[in-house]
């Protein structure tokens, strides 16, 4: 199983790495996955995922998820054959975990190469990003990491 950090990641960049690896076989394990990062203006950016959660009707859906373990699957969800066997068990193969869980503990994370957000330099004027933990909460979800 291969270990990686969301930490400081472009959620769309690094999700795609994750779902091209999970399709050739690997297992994979993402901590921190409530630092990853989405770029652009934060208020259009949760806005845009308050249109997803909700859109539908509350019993028979669409439903989208609001903590950022949940997020994050239903990004590389979206990236793989769903709807075909092999799209099924390749997402089977894929663990999220909010922060860093004591079975991997010891493990050191692999690195992504091309999707750093050290570029997007949140400074006091213009924010540039929002992190899936402030979408999770504006989305209502309750802060259980």
């Amino acid at each position: 199983m291969k270990v990686y950090d969301a930490s400081n990641k472009i959620l769309g960049r690094f999700c795609s790495v994750i779902a091209k690896k999970l399709l050739e076989g690997e297992e994979i394990a993402v901590i921190n996955a409530e630092k990853a990062v989405v770029s652009g203006k934060p208020d259009m950016v949760i806005r845009k995922y308050k249109e997803k959660v909700d859109r539908g009707d509350p019993i028979h859906g669409p439903f989208f998820p609001r903590y950022p373990d949940q997020i994050l699957r239903r990004t590389v969800r979206g990236m793989i054959p769903w709807h075909k066997p092999r799209g099924r068990e390749a997402f089977k193969r894929l663990k999220v975990y909010i922060g860093v869980p004591d079975e991997l503990k010891g493990v050191e994370p692999e690195e992504v190469e091309g999707c750093d957000a050290s570029k997007l330099q949140k400074k006091e004027r213009f924010v540039k990003y929002v992190t899936l933990e402030e979408i999770s909460l504006a989305l209502g979800a309750k802060k259980r990491w």
